[in-house]
């Protein structure tokens, strides 16, 4: 299943998602192979979700996803009409946004390179995990922009830098200049490659274009290359960064990374943006998706 998922080059986290699924399915049933199981079953493990782990309709929902794609892709088979399984009620949250006074005020119990990340965030509108895999070739001070090539369903997107920012990220880009460096002084400065770039272009993997613009302090041995890499920051150092500086703010309000990027959209919303601009800056696939930021300003 993993192979037929990366075949397909689904997300890790998908990849992740469906595999505990399928692990949970076939725990529930005892170790039983999947091709021994029926409708019945697959049903049975639904209603034990819903009933003794009261899971939420889009956790079910998940479920079934991940157990439908194990029969119908990997295990080729056919396990009938499965519609009357997604007929499950699902709550619609309307996110939680902060004003722009609160924003200011997180940015002011905020240091260094996460406060560059989190403004990213509220003035570019990404997501966390593209903020932290951004590369040094994804970023154009000339033209100010920021192109995303790791985005939600492999869709890149084009996104405009703020004034404000252009001079933190052209600081950023230095210190990131002499860090790639010091690592390849010291025999370092390797970096990971999507696909088979690394085989493509031999020099690849150790030059400025392709480091990640917001790296870990340590580098980190890779046992399958022999390479000592640096990778790019892990996403709980910018969510704890978060979490630090909203515990030094007055509010009663449940702040995360992904707050900032609502928070974009509904300033964005509110000063007048058209709601189509609004969809391709968040990269948004349906227009239905980036109207629930109407819901918040009514």
């Amino acid at each position: 299943m993993r192979t037929d998922i990366r075949r397909k080059h689904y997300s890790r986290a998908t990849e992740r998602t469906y595999l505990y699924w399928v692990r949970q399915y076939i725990y529930y049933h005892q170790k039983q192979h999947p091709n021994d199981l029926n409708n019945t079953h697959i049903e049975q493990f639904l209603n034990y979700l819903a009933v003794e782990k009261r899971s939420a309709g889009t956790t079910q929902a998940q479920a079934l996803n991940a157990i439908v794609y194990l029969y119908r892709e990997v295990l080729k088979t056919d396990v009938g009409d499965l519609d009357y399984l997604r007929n499950v009620r699902t709550f619609k949250n309307i996110p939680t946004v902060l004003s722009k006074e609160e924003v200011k005020q997180l940015f002011q119990y905020m240091r260094g390179t996460t406060k560059l990340m989190a403004a990213l965030l509220y003035g570019a509108g990404l997501r966390i995990n593209e903020c932290v895999t951004l590369r040094v070739q994804d970023v154009d001070l000339a033209l100010k922009t920021i192109t995303i090539r790791n985005g939600k369903g492999q869709k890149a997107r084009v996104i405009v830098i703020p004034n404000k920012l252009l001079k933190p990220i052209e600081q950023q880009l230095l210190r990131r200049k002499q860090l790639h460096v010091d690592d390849l002084n010291r025999g370092c400065g390797y970096v990971e490659l999507p696909f088979a770039l690394a085989r493509k272009y031999k020099n690849a993997p150790t030059s400025f274009q392709w480091q990640y613009l917001f790296p870990p302090a340590n580098v980190r041995f890779d046992k399958d290359t022999g390479e000592n890499r640096r990778w790019y920051s892990s996403p709980r150092t910018l969510q704890k960064a978060i979490k630090k500086a909203v515990e030094f703010m007055d509010i009663n309000k449940r702040v995360t990374a992904h707050t900032l990027r609502h928070s974009f959209a509904t300033h964005l919303l509110d000063s007048g943006t058209d709601i189509r601009t609004i969809q391709e800056l968040m990269g948004h696939k349906d227009v239905k998706t980036t109207m629930i930021y109407t819901h918040v300003l009514k």
